[in-house]
């Protein structure tokens, strides 16, 4: 088995030089680029450079735990490069203990090899310093533990948190009786023009076609078929979004469709109506940095991060407010998905991997001591005949 090389990207900063400063540190696959872990934490008041060290030796540290025989570090800090190159000498006091360390962490792996890269190619690691440092000067902006935050990130201090955060809720093969749990019905809404082509479809309010109508009826006759009993019907404000609801509040009893704010699908910004391929040719800087981390917002936008947070909002009072029952929620593409990735604890790489289709169902079942159970992921059965 080949030795596993990974890419450190590290940065931090200051505000001010010195003042509330931070840093962040991302490791990924050397092959796939895939984003392997996090790091990021507010240092109080420090310099510029004693924040660079201090990501450089959170990324190294996370290389080890993620059992890199080889490492590639990229770091937009000319100064620290050179340093730990040996062409540059550790002059100031403060940094050397720093260097040292660094050096220390460097002789674990089999090869380590430095890298200066431009500001720009280092998104990734900037943006968490960057909320680092907003953090250190009192504007947190890093989302909750339960609202998807790297695993990475610094714990919350007095331990791991509990509750109705199914990352930390009581793992258990215990079967659970279903009737105890509040069911929810996730529906992505029927198709619009934007949808067949392509087209990033956010905040703008673009109607269902004619095949999205279509949808809709099926969909709404297939959550009659899976629930004949629901408490309520949640809806995006969007149009979109409430056609397939009032279809569905039809089908089962003319249940009213309460509309939730927080549903409606995330802020693309200066992206919306245009295609992936568009946004690449425009915009490739802000599109890779989009797609590294769910911090980061279209140009603007709004970012996943925030998106989540709204989200839980809605989602993670419903087992109090409709305790055994189901409900229906009519939303978007993002909206569901952090839904889901949440649900199942999973990575965020799971938001570019998992392909919701219009008029697609999910089910998920949550108990009011946090445990989940996800049954369904984009059911498309009723939709076979159209």
């Amino acid at each position: 088995m080949a030795p596993r090389v990974v890419v450190v990207e590290a940065d931090g900063g200051s505000r001010g030089n010195p003042g509330p400063a931070g840093y962040g540190a991302v490791v990924r696959d050397s092959e796939t680029g895939e984003v392997l872990a996090e790091r990021s934490e507010s240092l109080g008041t420090a310099t510029n450079n004693v924040a660079e060290y201090q990501g450089l030796i959170a990324g190294l540290r996370a290389a080890a735990e993620v059992d890199a025989a080889e490492v590639d570090v990229r770091m937009d800090s000319k100064l620290v490069v050179e340093q730990m190159c040996g062409r540059w000498q550790i002059k100031h006091p403060g940094l050397r203990p720093l260097a040292a360390q660094a050096a220390t962490l460097v002789g674990r792996f089999d090869a380590v090899r430095f890298t200066w890269i431009p500001r720009e190619q280092n998104r990734h690691a900037d943006a968490l310093a960057n909320a680092a440092m907003d953090a250190a000067a009192g504007r947190p902006t890093a989302p909750p533990a339960s609202l998807g935050a790297p695993a990475s990130a610094s714990a919350p201090a007095g331990g791991a948190s509990t509750g109705s955060d199914p990352a930390t809720a009581p793992a258990s093969w215990e079967p659970r009786p279903s009737f105890t749990a509040t069911r929810l019905i996730l529906v992505r809404h029927g198709e619009t023009a934007y949808t067949e082509q392509g087209r990033y479809s956010g905040r703008g309010d673009v109607p269902l076609s004619e095949r999205g109508r279509a949808q809709a009826r099926a969909t709404a006759a297939r959550v009659a078929a899976l629930a004949p009993s629901v408490a309520a019907v949640l809806s995006s404000p969007l149009s979109r979004c409430t056609a397939t609801a009032a279809a569905i509040a039809g089908a089962i009893g003319d249940v009213p469709v309460r509309t939730e704010a927080d549903l409606i699908e995330c802020d693309f910004g200066q992206w919306e109506g245009r295609t992936f391929a568009e946004v690449r040719q425009q915009w490739p800087g802000e599109m890779d940095a989009w797609l590294a981390s769910p911090r980061i917002a279209p140009p603007g936008g709004e970012s996943f991060t925030q998106v989540a947070e709204r989200v839980h909002r809605v989602v993670g009072a419903l087992p109090k407010a409709y305790p055994g029952e189901t409900v229906v929620v009519v939303s978007h593409v993002s909206p569901i998905k952090l839904a889901l990735r949440d649900a199942l604890a999973a990575s965020d790489a799971f938001l570019h991997r998992l392909f919701l289709d219009a008029a697609g169902i999910s089910v998920l079942d949550m108990w009011p001591d946090g445990g989940i159970a996800v049954r369904t992921v984009n059911d498309t059965a009723h939709l076979a005949a159209l």
